[in-house]
């Protein structure tokens, strides 16, 4: 059924990462909606404080996304990513133990956020590494199994609270620990030629190249990266505009919950679609980006031109759609034009993209307190509109880069690319 879904035929190997990246994805979301309500509730804690515990989580990730991608070819694939994971597991299952301590608690929220986040780069990069000819279908089966796996501990994150909100944290602790165990156990058994060519040397040569001389490269990453901090930020619409708007017009909470619900179901029946437009209409990465980010403006139009529930579905239908095509996108472009060092460029990248949803919730509650719906609607569809321009001048500019250097190849008498 997956592989129907997917749209492809996928190999033994396929299955097994999307196993336990649903596993994984499932742990995760067991802890992440509860967080808020946990200050709230169980420690008694004041709204503040718990937007406080999510952005210093949110800071923490930032700095993983940053370290995880320079540090692939210091310590190796294995003992970062499974290393990381397993601090990740032994921060979650500590935090119950000090709740109680608000500083104790604040700081293990920071230490989880860092791991997590420095295991997602190194995953990437060794996806891109692993499977080349593949690596495009195989971050969308990576992609489809995390939303399964969230929707799926989002629905049992309830259930459990409603026992005792430690055991969503030790839930998530034992599943990233044995994601950890899985990548430890997987990695053993891959001979020392395919591990090698998924830990590529730097810049396909001796010299070593330093961070200072990677940052320059900017056109591969520094357009996408911003562009990626303003959708992020632009996203925050859901959470900061759409949530209290619903609670303001007296809807259910489960509204707004249905909304998330159709979300996961999109992003696994509406594969089919997606792979027929990535094939006909979409064909390159940066095609896809840019359609993804007027996918988003589209949607977050529906805000302004439909401000009522069944704009509000619309919107998040024409946003799926947008996240869908772009999810793959962006860590297949970084691992095809990074070479050896697409680890830093996918750690770069995400952690410039994580600081739009450190941002957003903040300045778009306070645009809310100010004036509703609306002006939240306008900065969204701003921000989703800027991104489109930006991933729009990050393709020209690859093009025409890709141009001039084919140029001097022929005229030196090479070869083009």
């Amino acid at each position: 059924m997956m592989n129907a879904a997917i749209g492809g035929n996928l190999t033994r190997e396929m299955k097994v990462f999307l196993t336990a990246s649903l596993v994984n994805a499932t742990g995760s979301a067991l802890m992440w909606p509860l967080i808020s309500m946990f200050v709230f509730d169980e420690l008694g804690r004041s709204m503040a404080d718990a937007g406080l515990a999510l952005l210093v989580q949110s800071i923490g990730g930032i700095g993983g996304q940053l370290a995880g991608g320079a540090l692939y070819h210091r310590l190796g694939v294995r003992r970062l990513v499974v290393g990381s994971l397993a601090l990740h597991a032994a921060g979650l299952l500590l935090l119950p133990m000090f709740s109680r301590d608000w500083t104790a608690f604040i700081a293990l929220l920071a230490f989880t956020g860092w791991c997590n986040a420095m295991a997602s780069p190194a995953i990437q990069s060794f996806i891109g590494f692993r499977f080349p000819e593949r690596r495009a279908e195989m971050f969308n089966v990576v992609y489809v199994a995390s939303n399964i796996g969230v929707a799926v501990g989002t629905a049992l994150s309830g259930f459990l609270a409603e026992i005792s909100y430690s055991l969503s944290f030790y839930g998530n602790g034992v599943t990233s620990a044995a994601f950890a165990l899985f990548f430890w156990l997987y990695l053993r058994k891959i001979d020392a030629s395919a591990l090698a060519a998924a830990m590529p040397r730097k810049g396909g040569g001796a010299k070593e190249v330093g961070v200072r001389a990677l940052l320059a490269h900017t056109r591969i990453y520094l357009l996408m990266a911003l562009a990626g901090l303003l959708l992020n930020a632009g996203n925050s619409v859901w959470n900061a505009g759409v949530s209290p708007f619903l609670i303001s017009e007296g809807m259910a909470k489960s509204a707004y919950g249905m909304l998330w619900t159709l979300n996961g179901v999109l992003i696994f029946v509406g594969q089919p679609l997606v792979g027929w437009l990535r094939r006909a209409l979409v064909t390159s990465y940066n095609g896809q980006m840019t359609a993804s980010a007027l996918l988003y403006a589209a949607g977050f139009v529906c805000f302004l031109v439909l401000p009522n529930y069944p704009g509000m579905v619309l919107a998040m239908i024409l946003a799926t759609f947008g996240e869908m095509l772009i999810a793959p996108a962006v860590p297949s472009f970084l691992s095809e034009r990074g070479g050896g060092h697409a680890p830093f460029y996918l750690g770069v990248t995400g952690g410039v993209g994580a600081a739009g949803r450190v941002v957003g919730p903040y300045a778009m509650g306070s645009l809310y307190d100010a004036g509703g719906l609306p002006p939240v609607a306008w900065v969204a569809v701003a921000a989703a509109a800027g991104a489109a321009a930006l991933y729009y001048a990050h393709a020209r500019w690859n093009r025409e880069a890709a141009a001039s250097g084919a140029a001097a190849s022929a005229r030196s008498g090479g070869v083009s690319s």
